[in-house]
């Protein structure tokens, strides 16, 4: 798990230490940085899964850290699967400190371990040159042992979902991509990749623990997802089937009524949070010990009661060992947060709340802490408190 994240001169940051949780939510106001957050750890995954940010092979010669590299084709590749962000020019922070070579730094600690990548900023370049690698130390400062596993840091290798703020719209064909699906068990930044997941691997079972809807059917996958899909939508089923003949699956809802089920409706005759939440529910379900899940806006098209759910959902995903990091707007997230803390769903101790606030080019990060009883310790100015600005201009 990501302890602790630590950008240098990246986008709104020109430095940054953010300890991480096993559920961490960052909120705040928009384009002060939050996006960034998800943004740094999937740029370190892209350029490691492209072959742009080896680490094992160094660590014969890299004993001490700082050691300068000067690898060809080696660094942070800005383009590609999981984030597309542009040139050198557009991460690196206004504000740098002079100097004629700013580096551009991501940090990461697993638990005694401690990885630094820094790369050279070259304005129109899309794969900054790495420059300088700090390898794991243990928390005496002592090397760490010699061997590719000894520095390879398990976020970059372990099941991994990223899923952006714009998902997939309602339709009734969706890509049918077995590496995705089987290879990777990845269900695409948009959730593009969602519908052909679930028909591959609807019998499976969810494990036993808060993950589990109560109310489902069944332990497998295709009915815990209709059951939480139903604290969205009462009485919702599922249905995912190959289309003959083409690359895509067809994706249709069927509802329990009072004769029994309706016949089948297709996505965009249903409404468009159906949809648009399927993948997170999916990302939720899916997730084991040790995955790493990254959440844009979970809340999207969702009515109130059901941001609280989703907020239960993915507590639930971690308090069963995966580490779930979250982008949003929505008190009712938050809240549902807190509710989870409260009702033991997930320890105090498991959840970190960051609340980012900013002019565009700098950001300030407070870091709020909830109580056993679900009570956040402090509540800063801009802290999801426009319900009670508002209501007091009414009632004044």
């Amino acid at each position: 798990m990501i302890d602790r994240l630590t950008l240098h001169n990246f986008k709104a940051f020109q430095h940054l230490e953010l300890p991480l949780g096993a559920l961490t939510l960052l909120t705040g106001l928009n384009s002060s940085g939050k996006s960034s957050i998800l943004q740094s750890i999937a740029l370190l995954r892209q350029s490691y899964t492209a072959g742009s940010l080896a680490v094992s092979e160094y660590l014969p010669e890299a004993r001490r850290s700082g050691l300068r590299l000067g690898v060809a084709n080696q660094g942070f590749l800005l383009n590609g699967e999981l984030v597309g962000l542009g040139t050198g020019e557009d991460v690196l922070h206004e504000d740098f400190p002079g100097g004629d070579e700013p580096l551009i730094g991501i940090g990461v600690d697993e638990g005694p371990y401690h990885y630094t990548w820094l790369v050279e900023y070259e304005a129109e370049q899309n794969l900054l040159p790495l420059s300088h690698v700090d390898l794991p130390a243990t928390s005496e400062g002592a090397a760490a042992p010699a061997g590719p596993e000894a520095v390879k840091p398990s976020f970059l290798t372990a099941p991994f979902q990223y899923l952006h703020a714009e998902r997939i719209s309602p339709s009734e064909f969706y890509p049918r991509d077995h590496h995705a699906v089987i290879g990777r068990g990845f269900l695409g930044v948009r959730g593009e990749h969602t519908v052909n997941f679930l028909r591959h691997h609807a019998g499976n079972p969810v494990p036993a623990g808060r993950l589990r809807h109560p109310g489902a059917e069944s332990d497998l996958l295709r009915d815990q997802v209709a059951a939480w899909m139903g604290d969205l939508c009462p009485g919702v089923h599922i249905q995912t089937d190959l289309f003959e003949g083409a690359d895509a699956v067809r994706l249709s809802y069927e509802f329990e009524g009072l004769l029994g089920r309706t016949k089948r409706r297709r996505p965009g005759n249903v409404g468009f949070g159906l949809t648009y939440v399927l993948p997170v529910v999916v990302a939720c379900l899916s997730a084991r010990p040790g995955s790493l899940v990254l959440l844009e806006n979970p809340e999207a098209h969702l009515h109130p009661h059901g941001q609280t759910r989703m907020a239960e959902l993915a507590a639930a995903a971690a308090a069963q060992g995966a580490q779930v990091i979250m982008e949003t707007h929505s008190d009712h997230v938050v809240n549902g947060i807190r509710l989870a803390v409260k009702q033991g769903r997930i320890a105090p101790e498991q959840t970190v709340f960051h609340y980012f606030r900013g002019d565009g080019t700098g950001a300030e990060v407070i870091s709020p802490r909830v109580n056993p009883g679900g009570k956040l310790d402090q509540w800063p100015a801009g802290f999801f408190d426009e319900f009670e600005n508002t209501l007091d201009q009414l009632i004044g």
